[in-house]
């Protein structure tokens, strides 16, 4: 067991080594900070989704803005789109594919920031709530873990990380994209 657990680590480690070595994504995500910083400074909102895991990622990036981080600062005006009462209520009355779409159309304005997780890409509630915010205005970031996916099409940046064939492995980069994104926030709005 002992080794399974040490090639655990090492694939792990593989998959952070070829992001560090990816020129093209870490500009994008210092560029991702600079949209969420833009945001935050014109009094616009930060949204958020994601199915499962995803989700529990897009939770997490979102009450990290809202409420601390590493330092104690002002909250930071944003959500993920994952209170169970509206969930159930528009899936029960839309269809689960249109779940998110209903949230960005009761919530995000022009200008505001939804940031989408999905592993694959393809989620169709995902997509479809994409779909929408561009369609409003909103700047859409994607974070997935394939290339070309379907969601890409909507998003002003989307973050691919290089997790492999699994879905945990693509999660795993993407929560430490999430901290870095936080961290870069809180370092140029509330510089010491």
């Amino acid at each position: 067991m002992k080794e399974f657990v040490r090639s655990e680590l090492l694939e792990a480690q593989q998959v952070l080594e070829r992001l560090i070595s990816n020129e093209e994504v870490l500009d994008q995500i210092s560029a991702v900070a600079g949209i969420l910083v833009d945001c935050f400074r014109s009094g616009n909102r930060v949204w958020s989704a994601g199915n499962g895991g995803s989700m529990c990622d897009a939770m997490h990036f979102a009450e990290e803005l809202s409420g601390r981080y590493r330092e104690d600062r002002p909250a930071l005006a944003a959500m993920a789109f994952s209170d169970p009462g509206f969930l159930t209520c528009a899936a029960n009355d839309f269809g689960y594919e249109r779940v998110f779409e209903r949230a960005v159309e009761a919530h995000c304005v022009k200008e505001d920031v939804l940031v989408l997780f999905s592993t694959s890409g393809s989620s169709k509630n995902i997509i479809s709530a994409a779909r929408l915010a561009s369609e409003r205005g909103v700047r859409v970031i994607g974070l997935t873990g394939r290339d070309n996916s379907e969601l890409s099409a909507f998003c002003e940046i989307c973050l691919v990380t290089p997790g492999g064939q699994f879905a945990d492995r693509v999660q795993e980069v993407h929560i430490k994209i999430v901290h870095i994104l936080i961290a870069s926030v809180e370092r140029l709005l509330f510089p010491k």
